[in-house]
């Protein structure tokens, strides 16, 4: 008998996505799917059994292998886990019960095009130049920032507050047009750290960005773009590294060209300055082959983590306080945090791959986690973690690594794996067939990049530290949900999919006229908490925890995009689409 907590809960959840007239949805990947890949097809408002018909590509009808029901936890809906394995040939199969039909599409590169796509988003929103090689979604420059002011909060001897500064490029951070170097960093740091596992893959991936033409990957070429910028917001005095170039407020949805407001650079923090000591080391070690594009940056990029770091190590507490600044006030993204060992163990582990300096290695078994936990800007443990692992496989003479080293690498593969086996407990009683979304605390803010992809990109990492394939199953079963076997029936990126986002909130989509929102974009995702359920017209369609999601531009809390968002949606689906490009994974 189905318990009171979930017959209420199915009480209080609206019915949500499309559906045929009889009440029957069909909840699948919208994308695709590899031919050995799990396939799977949800299905609501009808027992399935033997009714479902599955049209193969040259017109054979097959059955499904199998049928379970699941109640889901969080609504109290009943649903039906139909399984499909036996489609393995490439092609379209149309799927059809009762009112309702779907197409699955098989193909060996079904992730290529949406990976390119969410990599290419990077370079549709560049700040401070004109976008002129993104078709309909070309731009004038916006943002020049070439002269930025020194906030009064971030003011030193060699620069006083109101002096003007050069601070160009980088990435707009969000739906707005601010630039964190919290976030920045971090976005970064996860995609480097991917990168390292796939070369092969990001040498041959073609953005067509401006720099396609040169001897650097594509890829590294977008992440030199935002280096750029983070290399300008090192106060050359002291090296310590401000927290953000903003607005005083959010612009209004306008486009950057059409924007008004001053902008400043804010508070050193010591957060801003490890995040960026990290990537900066990370950065010089991975660009030292391309020298001949961006000659000196390896040597400079390691000077300035350096010094990064040893102003963190003279400012251990310099939190960011957004209510202390004032004249004029700054009300813009926060990116707070108030604790800076996370940062500490990822600095430290970057500056010792880069330098093999013992100093760095005492302050990453000080600062080493005691678990791990999925990647977030608000706690990039992880990316250490990823990078000692990293740095032990890589060697071929494990036993030449000192004690400390080999300890702290075999420490962070035990963490993952324990994370990992809890990971995909229970997915063949789940609602969705996937280790994502079976729990209330797997839906907030940006949910679908956190909790969703990041989890995933832990799954692979799995796996490629191991050479197994263990994990995989899982990994593209997140995926599966991600681009539509989900409660809402959304593929959760814009421009892909049957039903995807057309109005997520983010200015340049929604202010330039064009109908469809840049292709490529991640959104937040079903968010209970509603933050922003006062500025909505319409209501959100349910309060349940997976299908809280509305697609307005109003709906920041759920239909906003985010740098680090996209970023963990790179690190992903190039992942699964490398999978395809036989790269040893």
């Amino acid at each position: 008998m189905m318990n009171r907590k979930i017959m209420m809960m199915a009480v209080a959840c609206a019915s949500l996505g499309m559906q045929a007239e009889d009440g029957v949805q069909l909840r699948r990947n919208q994308v695709g799917c590899y031919p050995g890949q799990e396939k799977v097809v949800v299905v609501e408002g009808m027992n399935p059994g033997k009714k479902m018909r599955v049209t193969t590509p040259d017109g054979k009808v097959v059955k499904a292998k199998s049928v379970r029901q699941a109640v889901s936890p969080l609504s109290g809906k009943t649903r039906y886990v139909v399984t499909l394995d036996n489609l393995t040939a490439t092609g379209d199969y149309q799927v059809t019960l009762g009112g309702a039909s779907c197409v699955l599409h098989v193909s060996q590169q079904p992730y290529h095009d949406i990976a390119t796509s969410a990599l290419r988003l990077f370079y549709l929103i560049r700040s401070g130049v004109a976008i002129e090689q993104g078709g309909a979604y070309n731009r004038p420059l916006g943002h020049a920032d070439t002269k930025v002011l020194v906030h009064n909060s971030a003011a030193s001897p060699l620069r006083p507050a109101g002096s003007i500064i050069s601070s160009p490029y980088g990435w707009y951070d969000a739906g707005d047009y601010n630039k964190y170097v919290v976030n920045s960093a971090f976005s970064q740091g996860l995609m480097l750290a991917v990168y390292e596992q796939l070369r092969d893959y990001f040498g041959q991936l073609k953005t067509q960005i401006p720099e396609s033409d040169n001897a650097t990957p594509d890829f590294l070429d977008e992440m030199m773009f935002n280096l750029k910028w983070l290399m300008t917001m090192q106060d050359p005095s002291d090296g310590g590294v401000y927290h953000k170039l903003t607005t005083p407020y959010f612009e209004g949805f306008v486009m950057p060209a059409d924007c008004k407001q001053p902008r400043y650079v804010v508070q050193k923090t010591v957060t801003a300055t490890l995040d960026f000591a990290a990537v900066m080391a990370d950065a010089a070690r991975l660009f030292e082959p391309y020298q001949q594009d961006y000659p000196g940056f390896t040597a400079q990029a390691a000077a300035m983590a350096e010094r990064a770091y040893q102003w963190a190590l003279s400012n251990p507490t310099q939190f960011y306080d957004q209510n202390a600044l004032k004249n004029p006030a700054v009300l813009t993204g926060g990116y707070g945090d108030n604790s800076a060992r996370d940062e500490f163990f990822w600095a430290a582990t970057a500056l010792y791959r880069l330098t093999g300096k013992q100093s760095y290695l005492d302050a990453a078994l000080q600062y080493k986690p005691d678990r791990f936990t999925i990647p977030a800007w608000g706690n990039v443990a992880s990316l250490g973690a990823f990078g000692w692992m990293t740095h032990t496989h890589a060697l071929t003479d494990a036993n030449a690594l000192p004690e400390a080293v080999r300890r702290i690498g075999n420490d962070m593969l035990t963490q993952l794996n324990e994370y990992c086996d809890a990971a995909i407990k229970g997915v063949g009683e789940s609602s969705f067939q996937s280790p994502y979304g079976n729990k209330p605390s797997d839906f907030g803010w940006g949910c679908l990049a956190e909790s969703c992809c990041c989890q995933a990109v832990a799954l692979l990492f799995a796996d490629a530290m191991q050479g197994s394939t263990k994990y995989r199953r899982y990994a593209l079963q997140n995926a599966d949900y991600l681009l539509g076997r989900n409660a809402t029936g959304y593929c959760y990126v814009t421009g892909f999919g049957d039903q995807s986002p057309m109005h997520p909130h983010h200015r340049p989509s929604a202010a330039d006229g064009v109908k469809a929102p840049f292709p490529g974009m991640l959104v937040g995702g079903p968010n209970p908490g509603q933050q922003d359920r006062q500025n909505l017209k319409t209501p959100y369609p349910s309060d349940c925890p997976d299908e809280s999601y509305i697609d307005s531009v109003d709906s920041y809390a759920s239909n906003e995009i985010a740098i680090n968002w996209n970023a963990s949606l790179v690190a992903f689906l190039c992942w699964l689409d490398a999978l395809a490009a036989h790269v040893p994974v």
